[in-house]
């Protein structure tokens, strides 16, 4: 018989390219599909590795390689979530002509949150078996979990005060007017609190913020806000107060700074913001880490001495000739011990090794990761701890080190690049090897390096400080927003309680509000009501 067109043998065969067609194609989504998950595998770990190092490479590529390689892990996950799809809509299509199933496979998926309100939404049953129309018992019952959000709800506090009069001698009385935390304002706690988090926590600028509370139906305008974000920094001024006094009491503190564009007659100049970082963390010590940040508008070497102008420790910074004048012996009131960053020192020989391929470079650099290997091993341990490991495993890399560098730098023209790398480190060698004699200094200043990372990205969202002012209201509300997450205490939460309570707080117990004691007293209020 003829195969025409319309004859049920060319449908079949049709039918059967159709098929094989769908086949094939579900057969590449699915080996894309399984290249993509083991690229994403790969992308986490190595996200993980450099979030956790906090030496070696990680040090160099900084936070700019973990943006572009979480980006691009983001794009990843998404199309092999839309190959994944596809083949399982092939799948399916598959199923209704061989009768078998290609399940898809789906990544394990942790539960979610316990604290979280569970809604219990129950799809009625039938009435009666739809098979017979027999009574039905109940077996059990299957829970599927959904993660959802409920819009952001705005709502006005109405306090009411209620006015009485007395029938004998007439007086009125009425309860006081309810505290605010701008007097000439009627914003609340929690909303200050978020303007303000949401302004200095994630970089958004005011005007930003307007519109996204305007697409809320809440009209606010840029002028409205920026006065609240004044008078609470005003408002906030003792506790800043407080973190300043306690990050300069430290024996030790890790000093940087980081460009701040900022805007003057038509054009932006560059301004500096500073950070004095606390943390003794590394050498097990018991005071809780804390920041302070400061404005300047240039770099001059006036700015560090002013604000340090009345401590005497140990200051981890790079080799900022600013930073000198407090190292000088005739100091008052005494001079400043300078610990130097080897994370600095191995940048430059790293980027040499990388870049050049300069074999001399690329060898110190592995000489110094040993160095950094052997401390790694140290981190949190007591500091004559980790003066008694320096001295007996650490300290003879150095030594080794060192002699390998000045020889091969006996070698090198004074105008070769691996040799002004190396002359870096070698013209500081005191300042550099002075860690094998403190067991609190660290290796490198990145505890301050991390605290500049949030100015750096958020040049990104607001472009330029407004202002002087700006620039110095910003440096505040960093030292409180940082000190904040050094303790792993929720910035929003503790600034809306702070707001709250301040100024009926008594001035000789302001320090219960700092963010360790309040964490702590936060903690105890729970076990409490448990």
């Amino acid at each position: 018989m003829p195969i025409t067109p319309d004859s049920p043998v060319a449908d079949i065969i049709a039918l059967q390219a159709a098929l094989a067609a769908e086949r094939l194609a579900r057969q590449e989504a699915e080996a894309r599909a399984t290249g993509a998950e083991a690229m994403v595998a790969h992308l986490k770990l190595l996200i993980a590795k450099l979030k956790h190092d906090k030496f070696g490479a990680s040090s160099e590529r900084g936070r700019k390689l973990i943006d572009q390689l979480e980006l691009e892990l983001g794009e990843l996950v998404a199309a092999a979530s839309e190959d994944a799809a596809k083949a399982e809509t092939a799948a399916g299509k598959d199923k209704l002509a061989n009768g078998g199933t290609t399940p898809r496979r789906q990544p394990a998926r942790t539960s979610l949150p316990d604290h979280l309100p569970r809604e219990r939404v129950v799809i009625a049953a039938p009435s009666a078996c739809p098979c017979c129309g027999g009574k039905l018992s109940k077996l059990g019952e299957d829970i599927t979990e959904t993660l959802e959000v409920v819009p952001r709800q705005w709502k006005v506090i109405q306090t009411v005060r209620e006015k009485f009069s007395c029938r004998s001698c007439e007086i009125i009385t009425q309860p006081p007017a309810p505290f605010h935390p701008i007097a000439r304002g009627r914003a609340g706690p929690q909303l200050l609190a978020m303007i303000l988090e949401a302004k200095f926590g994630q970089h958004l600028p005011l005007n930003r913020l307007c519109e996204t509370y305007a697409r809320e139906g809440i009209e606010l305008s840029i002028s409205t806000v920026a006065d609240w974000v004044g008078a609470c920094t005003a408002g906030l001024a003792p506790m800043m107060a407080l973190i300043d006094a306690h990050v300069l009491a430290a024996a030790r503190l890790h000093g940087d700074d980081t460009t701040v564009p900022v805007l003057a007659r038509g054009r932006t100049i560059i301004g500096r913001v500073w950070t004095y970082v606390r943390d003794d963390r590394p050498f097990a010590g018991p005071a809780p880490p804390a920041a302070t940040f400061r404005y300047s508008r240039d770099r001059t070497g006036e700015h560090p001495q002013s604000h340090l102008a009345g401590y005497q420790g140990i200051l981890q910074a790079d080799a900022y000739a600013g930073f000198n004048e407090l190292y000088a012996p005739d100091r008052k009131p005494g001079p400043i011990t300078e610990a130097a960053c080897w994370a600095h020192g191995r940048r430059k020989l790293f980027k040499l090794a990388e870049v050049a391929r300069a074999p001399l470079a690329a060898e110190a650099v592995r000489r110094i990761d040993a160095i950094f290997a052997a401390e790694r091993a140290i981190n949190g341990l007591l500091a004559e701890q980790r003066l008694a490991v320096r001295q007996q495993q650490i300290a003879p890399l150095v030594a080794e080190l060192e002699t390998w560098m000045r020889e091969q730098r006996a070698r090198m023209s004074r105008h070769a690049e691996v040799a002004k790398a190396m002359d870096y480190m070698l013209t500081r060698w005191d300042a550099f090897s002075r860690f094998l004699a403190d067991g609190r200094i660290c290796l490198t200043n990145n505890a301050a390096e991390r605290q500049l990372r949030g100015v750096a990205l958020g040049r990104k969202a607001w472009m330029f400080a407004g202002s002087d002012r700006g620039g110095e209201r910003a440096a505040a509300m960093y030292s409180l927003i940082a000190t904040a997450k050094l303790n792993d205490v929720d910035p929003r939460a503790w600034l809306a309680d702070v707001l709250g309570r301040i100024a009926d707080h008594p001035a000789s117990r302001l320090h219960e509000l700092l963010p360790w004691n309040w964490k702590a007293a936060q903690a105890n209020t729970a076990a409490k009501a448990a």
